[in-house]
């Protein structure tokens, strides 16, 4: 399995990290603009990035005037992507075909407890210049075992997803208790595997799972992903809202 740990040799390897931030989400309406204990969702996951000193550039892709104008409030670096964006890494692409660099991050814009020790970790798997795809996972906590809200992954023994999905997984037919790990929000491109992502159509199990990712792995594009123990809540939800409170004030 690929290391959590970068080396030394990663230091000349440029890496833009983009963090999709679109205000029209379904279930949490406006979330990226929503206070968490007195700061913007998107100002945590900014400030979570930045604060990763091996990142050349961080930038927030948006095709919200509100978000850009919030950004530019802020001093946070922002660009507007299409508005017929239909994922993050998608607009991770739009990014990617005027900035060149050796490895595109993609943070989503909904995981307010990112931390440089993830970006870091994902760096690591990206070091491999054979690692086209790259991603994180950590051991599942009981609450997001069953919970459709947090994805799940299994790797193999090299550390390749073989598949990720909102039920859980593996199934634990005989009360043997596998480790279940959770998938985090963190992506690492090279942009042969962005150019094709949007080459290709929107795929059945990524139409059926609502998982992007699912898009490489169901057109043979193997997604490396690294073990991290700092757990993270994507906020889908008022509840996670709530969870992402209650850890933050502590």
């Amino acid at each position: 399995m690929p290391t959590t740990l970068a080396r030394p040799d990663t230091k000349d390897m440029k890496v833009i990290a983009v963090i999709p931030a679109r205000l029209a989400s379904t279930r949490l309406p406006r979330k990226m603009l929503r206070e968490i204990a007195g700061e913007a969702l998107l100002a945590r996951v900014y400030a979570g990035v930045k604060a990763c000193a091996r990142l050349d550039q961080v930038v927030i892709a948006t095709d919200s005037d509100e978000i850009l104008a919030f950004c530019q409030k802020h001093g946070f670096p922002a660009q507007m992507t299409s508005s017929n964006c239909r994922s993050g890494t998608e607009r991770v692409y739009e990014i990617a075909t005027n900035s060149p660099a050796d490895v595109y991050l993609n943070i989503q814009g909904d995981e307010p407890l990112t931390r440089p020790q993830h970006i870091d970790s994902l760096i690591a798997v990206m070091q491999d210049p054979e690692v086209q795809v790259g991603t994180l996972m950590t051991p599942a906590m009981e609450i997001d075992i069953a919970n459709p809200n947090a994805v799940k992954v299994v790797v193999d023994s090299s550390g390749r997803a073989l598949y990720f999905s909102r039920a859980t997984i593996p199934h634990d037919r005989d009360g043997i208790r596998p480790q279940y790990f959770k998938h985090l929000g963190f992506y690492g491109y090279r942009k042969p595997a962005l150019d094709r992502f949007v080459a290709l159509p929107e795929s059945r199990l990524e139409r059926s799972e609502r998982l992007e990712q699912l898009r490489f792995l169901e057109n043979g594009i193997p997604i490396f992903v690294g073990e991290t123990p700092f757990d993270t809540i994507g906020v889908d939800t008022e509840e996670d809202l709530r969870r992402v409170k209650a850890i933050l004030l502590g």
